[in-house]
Protein backbone atom coordinates (compact mmCIF):
# COMPACT_ATOMS: atom_id res chain seq x y z
CA UNK A 1 0.00 0.00 0.00
CA UNK A 2 1.21 3.50 -0.78
CA UNK A 3 1.54 6.26 1.79
CA UNK A 4 -1.59 7.89 0.38
CA UNK A 5 -3.64 4.80 1.27
CA UNK A 6 -2.65 4.75 4.95
CA UNK A 7 -5.00 5.37 7.87
CA UNK A 8 -2.73 6.48 10.71
CA UNK A 9 -3.51 6.32 14.44
CA UNK A 10 -1.38 8.43 16.78
CA UNK A 11 -1.65 6.91 20.26
CA UNK A 12 -0.33 8.71 23.35
CA UNK A 13 -1.26 9.14 26.98
CA UNK A 14 -2.56 12.71 26.67
CA UNK A 15 -2.86 15.65 24.33
CA UNK A 16 -1.99 18.04 27.13
CA UNK A 17 0.72 20.65 27.23
CA UNK A 18 4.23 19.52 26.50
CA UNK A 19 6.75 18.60 23.86
CA UNK A 20 5.24 15.22 22.99
CA UNK A 21 1.90 16.76 22.08
CA UNK A 22 3.68 19.45 20.03
CA UNK A 23 5.52 16.77 18.08
CA UNK A 24 2.25 14.96 17.39
CA UNK A 25 0.73 18.20 16.09
CA UNK A 26 3.75 18.63 13.81
CA UNK A 27 3.39 15.07 12.53
CA UNK A 28 -0.27 15.74 11.80
CA UNK A 29 0.69 18.79 9.75
CA UNK A 30 3.27 16.80 7.81
CA UNK A 31 1.22 13.66 7.19
CA UNK A 32 -2.33 14.97 6.79
CA UNK A 33 -1.86 15.90 3.09
CA UNK A 34 0.11 12.71 2.41
CA UNK A 35 -2.07 9.95 3.92
CA UNK A 36 -5.70 8.95 3.63
CA UNK A 37 -6.65 9.69 7.25
CA UNK A 38 -5.20 10.55 10.66
CA UNK A 39 -6.88 9.71 13.96
CA UNK A 40 -5.50 10.51 17.43
CA UNK A 41 -6.44 8.67 20.61
CA UNK A 42 -5.45 9.71 24.12
CA UNK A 43 -6.88 10.56 27.53
CA UNK A 44 -7.49 14.10 26.26
CA UNK A 45 -6.04 17.49 27.13
CA UNK A 46 -5.74 21.12 26.11
CA UNK A 47 -4.40 20.38 22.63
CA UNK A 48 -7.40 18.33 21.53
CA UNK A 49 -8.91 21.62 20.37
CA UNK A 50 -5.84 22.21 18.17
CA UNK A 51 -6.40 18.82 16.54
CA UNK A 52 -10.06 19.57 15.94
CA UNK A 53 -9.18 22.92 14.36
CA UNK A 54 -6.89 21.01 12.00
CA UNK A 55 -9.68 18.65 11.05
CA UNK A 56 -8.07 15.73 12.90
CA UNK A 57 -10.39 13.33 14.73
CA UNK A 58 -9.57 12.70 18.40
CA UNK A 59 -11.02 9.72 20.25
CA UNK A 60 -10.81 9.64 24.04
CA UNK A 61 -9.58 6.42 25.63
CA UNK A 62 -8.82 5.50 29.22
CA UNK A 63 -5.60 6.75 30.80
CA UNK A 64 -2.78 4.33 29.87
CA UNK A 65 -0.92 5.53 32.96
CA UNK A 66 -3.37 3.76 35.27
CA UNK A 67 -2.24 0.21 35.80
CA UNK A 68 -5.23 -1.89 36.83
CA UNK A 69 -6.56 -5.12 35.25
CA UNK A 70 -9.92 -3.49 34.46
CA UNK A 71 -8.25 -0.48 32.83
CA UNK A 72 -6.03 -2.81 30.81
CA UNK A 73 -9.04 -4.65 29.40
CA UNK A 74 -10.96 -1.45 28.67
CA UNK A 75 -8.08 0.17 26.79
CA UNK A 76 -7.50 -2.92 24.66
CA UNK A 77 -11.20 -2.94 23.77
CA UNK A 78 -11.24 0.80 23.04
CA UNK A 79 -8.20 0.78 20.77
CA UNK A 80 -9.31 -2.46 19.11
CA UNK A 81 -12.61 -0.76 18.23
CA UNK A 82 -10.72 2.20 16.76
CA UNK A 83 -8.56 -0.09 14.62
CA UNK A 84 -11.64 -1.80 13.20
CA UNK A 85 -13.90 1.24 12.82
CA UNK A 86 -11.23 3.48 11.29
CA UNK A 87 -9.51 0.66 9.34
CA UNK A 88 -6.17 1.66 10.86
CA UNK A 89 -3.09 0.57 8.91
CA UNK A 90 -0.38 2.39 10.90
CA UNK A 91 -0.21 2.94 14.67
CA UNK A 92 2.39 5.47 15.81
CA UNK A 93 2.77 5.55 19.58
CA UNK A 94 4.28 8.31 21.73
CA UNK A 95 4.25 6.79 25.21
CA UNK A 96 5.71 3.56 26.58
CA UNK A 97 2.38 2.25 27.80
CA UNK A 98 0.74 3.16 24.48
CA UNK A 99 3.47 1.09 22.84
CA UNK A 100 2.79 -1.76 25.28
CA UNK A 101 -0.92 -1.85 24.39
CA UNK A 102 -0.07 -1.62 20.71
CA UNK A 103 2.36 -4.52 21.01
CA UNK A 104 -0.44 -6.63 22.51
CA UNK A 105 -2.85 -5.63 19.72
CA UNK A 106 -0.18 -6.34 17.11
CA UNK A 107 -0.68 -10.03 17.88
CA UNK A 108 -4.25 -9.78 16.58
CA UNK A 109 -4.17 -7.09 13.91
CA UNK A 110 -1.98 -6.46 10.91
CA UNK A 111 -0.66 -2.88 10.96
CA UNK A 112 2.65 -1.06 10.77
CA UNK A 113 3.88 -0.24 14.28
CA UNK A 114 5.97 2.91 14.78
CA UNK A 115 7.04 4.33 18.13
CA UNK A 116 8.69 7.64 18.91
CA UNK A 117 10.65 7.61 22.17
CA UNK A 118 10.72 11.06 23.73
CA UNK A 119 12.50 10.36 27.02
CA UNK A 120 15.15 8.31 28.78
CA UNK A 121 14.19 5.76 31.44
CA UNK A 122 15.79 3.29 33.83
CA UNK A 123 12.79 1.22 34.90
CA UNK A 124 10.33 -1.39 33.63
CA UNK A 125 12.97 -3.09 31.48
CA UNK A 126 10.98 -6.23 30.61
CA UNK A 127 7.83 -4.29 29.75
CA UNK A 128 9.75 -1.83 27.58
CA UNK A 129 11.50 -4.61 25.67
CA UNK A 130 8.16 -6.28 24.99
CA UNK A 131 6.57 -2.99 23.93
CA UNK A 132 9.31 -2.14 21.42
CA UNK A 133 10.23 -5.63 20.19
CA UNK A 134 8.20 -5.41 16.96
CA UNK A 135 8.18 -1.64 16.57
CA UNK A 136 9.95 0.65 14.15
CA UNK A 137 11.56 2.93 16.74
CA UNK A 138 12.32 6.62 16.31
CA UNK A 139 14.50 8.21 19.01
CA UNK A 140 14.15 11.98 19.30
CA UNK A 141 17.84 12.35 20.20
CA UNK A 142 21.15 10.51 20.48
CA UNK A 143 20.87 10.15 24.26
CA UNK A 144 17.43 8.58 23.87
CA UNK A 145 18.82 6.06 21.36
CA UNK A 146 21.73 5.29 23.67
CA UNK A 147 19.28 4.66 26.50
CA UNK A 148 17.20 2.31 24.33
CA UNK A 149 20.18 0.33 23.08
CA UNK A 150 22.43 0.28 26.16
CA UNK A 151 19.87 -0.05 28.96
CA UNK A 152 16.97 -1.81 27.29
CA UNK A 153 18.95 -3.82 24.77
CA UNK A 154 16.99 -2.69 21.71
CA UNK A 155 19.12 -3.43 18.60
CA UNK A 156 20.80 -0.30 17.30
CA UNK A 157 19.65 -1.09 13.77
CA UNK A 158 16.03 -0.92 14.98
CA UNK A 159 16.36 2.68 16.25
CA UNK A 160 16.57 5.75 14.00
CA UNK A 161 17.36 9.20 15.40
CA UNK A 162 15.14 12.00 14.08
CA UNK A 163 15.57 15.15 16.11
CA UNK A 164 12.49 17.04 17.26
CA UNK A 165 12.21 20.53 15.82
CA UNK A 166 10.17 23.71 16.07
CA UNK A 167 8.56 25.59 13.23
CA UNK A 168 10.10 29.01 12.59
CA UNK A 169 8.42 31.94 14.33
CA UNK A 170 6.48 34.12 11.90
CA UNK A 171 7.66 37.28 13.67
CA UNK A 172 4.16 38.55 14.41
CA UNK A 173 4.40 39.56 18.06
CA UNK A 174 1.17 39.89 20.04
CA UNK A 175 1.91 42.01 23.08
CA UNK A 176 1.21 40.40 26.47
CA UNK A 177 0.11 43.18 28.83
CA UNK A 178 1.92 41.82 31.93
CA UNK A 179 5.19 41.50 30.06
CA UNK A 180 4.87 44.84 28.33
CA UNK A 181 4.33 46.53 31.68
CA UNK A 182 7.43 44.85 33.12
CA UNK A 183 9.52 45.93 30.12
CA UNK A 184 8.17 49.48 30.32
CA UNK A 185 9.25 49.54 33.97
CA UNK A 186 12.75 48.44 32.99
CA UNK A 187 12.73 44.85 34.21
CA UNK A 188 14.85 42.03 32.81
CA UNK A 189 12.44 39.11 32.27
CA UNK A 190 13.51 35.50 32.78
CA UNK A 191 11.10 32.84 31.49
CA UNK A 192 10.68 29.15 32.22
CA UNK A 193 8.35 26.97 30.12
CA UNK A 194 6.95 23.54 30.91
CA UNK A 195 4.52 21.35 32.77
CA UNK A 196 4.32 22.09 36.46
CA UNK A 197 5.52 18.65 37.49
CA UNK A 198 8.57 17.12 39.14
CA UNK A 199 10.47 16.56 35.88
CA UNK A 200 10.71 20.28 35.06
CA UNK A 201 12.39 21.29 38.35
CA UNK A 202 10.39 24.51 38.63
CA UNK A 203 10.82 24.63 42.41
CA UNK A 204 14.59 25.04 41.97
CA UNK A 205 14.02 27.86 39.51
CA UNK A 206 11.72 29.63 41.99
CA UNK A 207 14.20 29.00 44.83
CA UNK A 208 16.86 30.86 42.84
CA UNK A 209 14.91 34.12 42.82
CA UNK A 210 15.71 35.26 46.41
CA UNK A 211 19.41 34.79 45.53
CA UNK A 212 18.96 36.99 42.46
CA UNK A 213 17.04 39.64 44.39
CA UNK A 214 19.93 40.00 46.85
CA UNK A 215 21.93 41.41 43.92
CA UNK A 216 19.29 43.37 41.97
CA UNK A 217 15.63 44.28 42.08
CA UNK A 218 15.39 44.71 38.29
CA UNK A 219 14.75 41.06 37.38
CA UNK A 220 11.38 39.30 37.28
CA UNK A 221 10.56 35.63 36.65
CA UNK A 222 7.75 34.39 34.41
CA UNK A 223 6.44 30.80 34.45
CA UNK A 224 4.65 29.65 31.30
CA UNK A 225 2.63 26.47 31.71
CA UNK A 226 0.38 24.60 34.08
CA UNK A 227 0.14 21.24 35.78
CA UNK A 228 -0.37 19.24 38.94
CA UNK A 229 2.18 21.25 40.96
CA UNK A 230 0.68 24.66 40.22
CA UNK A 231 -0.66 25.33 43.72
CA UNK A 232 2.48 23.91 45.32
CA UNK A 233 4.64 26.31 43.30
CA UNK A 234 2.40 29.29 44.04
CA UNK A 235 2.59 28.41 47.73
CA UNK A 236 6.39 28.32 47.45
CA UNK A 237 6.46 31.87 46.07
CA UNK A 238 4.19 33.02 48.90
CA UNK A 239 6.36 31.39 51.57
CA UNK A 240 9.49 33.00 50.07
CA UNK A 241 7.79 36.39 49.92
CA UNK A 242 8.25 36.67 46.15
CA UNK A 243 4.67 36.25 44.91
CA UNK A 244 4.86 39.66 43.19
CA UNK A 245 8.17 38.81 41.51
CA UNK A 246 7.27 35.43 39.96
CA UNK A 247 4.44 35.76 37.45
CA UNK A 248 2.35 32.73 36.49
CA UNK A 249 1.15 33.24 32.92
CA UNK A 250 -0.63 29.90 32.71
CA UNK A 251 -0.78 27.63 29.70
CA UNK A 252 0.01 29.40 26.42
CA UNK A 253 -0.28 27.99 22.92
CA UNK A 254 1.94 30.83 21.61
CA UNK A 255 5.19 29.96 23.40
CA UNK A 256 7.44 31.54 20.77
CA UNK A 257 5.44 34.75 20.96
CA UNK A 258 5.81 34.77 24.75
CA UNK A 259 9.54 34.01 24.70
CA UNK A 260 10.14 36.78 22.16
CA UNK A 261 8.98 39.17 24.89
CA UNK A 262 11.39 37.85 27.54
CA UNK A 263 15.12 38.42 27.88
CA UNK A 264 16.33 34.98 28.90
CA UNK A 265 15.09 31.41 29.11
CA UNK A 266 15.82 28.90 31.88
CA UNK A 267 15.30 25.14 31.54
CA UNK A 268 15.49 23.66 35.04
CA UNK A 269 14.56 20.06 34.19
CA UNK A 270 15.75 17.09 36.22
CA UNK A 271 15.64 14.82 33.16
CA UNK A 272 14.79 15.21 29.49
CA UNK A 273 14.78 13.09 26.37
CA UNK A 274 15.19 15.76 23.73
CA UNK A 275 13.46 18.94 24.95
CA UNK A 276 11.73 21.35 22.59
CA UNK A 277 11.87 24.31 24.98
CA UNK A 278 15.47 25.39 24.25
CA UNK A 279 14.78 25.08 20.51
CA UNK A 280 11.72 27.31 20.97
CA UNK A 281 13.95 29.84 22.69
CA UNK A 282 16.59 29.61 19.99
CA UNK A 283 13.94 30.13 17.29
CA UNK A 284 13.25 33.64 18.60
CA UNK A 285 16.89 34.45 19.34
CA UNK A 286 16.90 33.73 23.05
CA UNK A 287 19.78 32.08 24.84
CA UNK A 288 19.23 29.46 27.53
CA UNK A 289 20.49 28.57 30.98
CA UNK A 290 19.77 24.84 31.09
CA UNK A 291 20.46 21.87 33.33
CA UNK A 292 23.02 19.49 31.80
CA UNK A 293 20.70 16.47 31.59
CA UNK A 294 20.30 13.87 28.87
CA UNK A 295 19.30 15.27 25.48
CA UNK A 296 19.50 18.91 26.57
CA UNK A 297 23.27 18.65 26.14
CA UNK A 298 22.73 17.86 22.45
CA UNK A 299 21.09 21.27 21.95
CA UNK A 300 22.66 23.68 24.43
CA UNK A 301 26.43 23.99 24.00
CA UNK A 302 27.99 25.41 27.13
CA UNK A 303 29.44 28.90 26.79
CA UNK A 304 28.48 29.00 23.09
CA UNK A 305 24.72 29.29 22.62
CA UNK A 306 23.89 29.14 26.32
CA UNK A 307 25.02 27.85 29.70
CA UNK A 308 24.79 24.32 31.10
CA UNK A 309 24.49 23.88 34.86
CA UNK A 310 23.89 21.01 37.25
CA UNK A 311 20.32 20.10 38.14
CA UNK A 312 18.69 20.89 41.49
CA UNK A 313 20.99 23.89 42.04
CA UNK A 314 19.26 27.25 42.64
CA UNK A 315 22.63 28.90 43.28
CA UNK A 316 23.90 27.94 39.81
CA UNK A 317 20.70 29.21 38.20
CA UNK A 318 21.02 32.55 39.99
CA UNK A 319 24.71 32.94 39.13
CA UNK A 320 24.20 32.43 35.38
CA UNK A 321 21.16 34.69 35.25
CA UNK A 322 23.05 37.45 37.02
CA UNK A 323 26.09 36.98 34.78
CA UNK A 324 24.06 37.43 31.59
CA UNK A 325 22.08 40.29 33.12
CA UNK A 326 25.36 42.10 33.75
CA UNK A 327 27.04 41.03 30.48
CA UNK A 328 24.88 42.19 27.56
CA UNK A 329 27.68 41.68 25.03
CA UNK A 330 28.08 38.02 26.01
CA UNK A 331 24.34 37.54 25.97
CA UNK A 332 24.10 39.05 22.48
CA UNK A 333 26.84 36.69 21.25
CA UNK A 334 25.05 33.69 22.77
CA UNK A 335 21.74 34.79 21.24
CA UNK A 336 23.21 35.03 17.75
CA UNK A 337 24.75 31.58 18.08
CA UNK A 338 21.45 30.22 19.45
CA UNK A 339 19.54 31.50 16.42
CA UNK A 340 22.21 30.12 14.09
CA UNK A 341 21.86 26.72 15.81
CA UNK A 342 18.13 26.79 15.19
CA UNK A 343 18.48 27.66 11.52
CA UNK A 344 21.18 25.10 10.72
CA UNK A 345 20.16 22.13 12.90
CA UNK A 346 16.42 22.28 13.58
CA UNK A 347 14.72 23.07 10.28
CA UNK A 348 11.08 21.97 10.12
CA UNK A 349 11.44 21.26 6.38
CA UNK A 350 14.27 18.83 7.08
CA UNK A 351 12.24 17.12 9.82
CA UNK A 352 9.25 16.73 7.48
CA UNK A 353 11.41 15.18 4.79
CA UNK A 354 12.94 12.70 7.25
CA UNK A 355 9.51 11.69 8.62
CA UNK A 356 8.05 11.10 5.16
CA UNK A 357 11.09 9.04 4.16
CA UNK A 358 10.83 7.03 7.38
CA UNK A 359 7.14 6.27 6.84
CA UNK A 360 7.78 5.24 3.24
CA UNK A 361 10.55 2.90 4.40
CA UNK A 362 8.42 1.39 7.19
CA UNK A 363 5.57 0.40 4.87
CA UNK A 364 5.73 -3.09 3.39
CA UNK A 365 5.42 -3.31 -0.40
CA UNK A 366 2.21 -5.35 -0.11
CA UNK A 367 -0.03 -5.65 2.94
CA UNK A 368 -3.48 -6.38 4.27
CA UNK A 369 -3.17 -4.00 7.16
CA UNK A 370 -5.92 -3.21 9.61
CA UNK A 371 -7.52 -6.68 9.45
CA UNK A 372 -7.32 -9.65 11.74
CA UNK A 373 -4.88 -12.24 10.35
Amino acid sequence: MSLKEQNVLFFSRTMGMGGTSNVMIQLCKILKPKVNKIVVCSFGGAMVETLENMGIKHITVNDVGKHTPLNFIRILRQVSAIIKQENITVIHTHHRMSAFYTAVLKKKYDFVFINTSHNTFTDNKAMTRFAYKNANVIACGEMVKENLTDYFGIPSSQVTVIHNVIEAFDGNVTQIPQLKQLKDEGYYIVGNVGRFAEQKGMEYFIASYPLVRKQTDKIKYVLIGDGVDREKLKQQTAELGIADDVIFLGYRSDVQNVLSQTDLLVLSSLWEGFPLTPIEGFSVGRTVVATAVDGTKEIVHDNQNGFLIEARNPQAIAEKILFLFRSPETQKKFEQEAFNTFQTEYSFASFAEKILQYYAGALPPHSHQGRCP
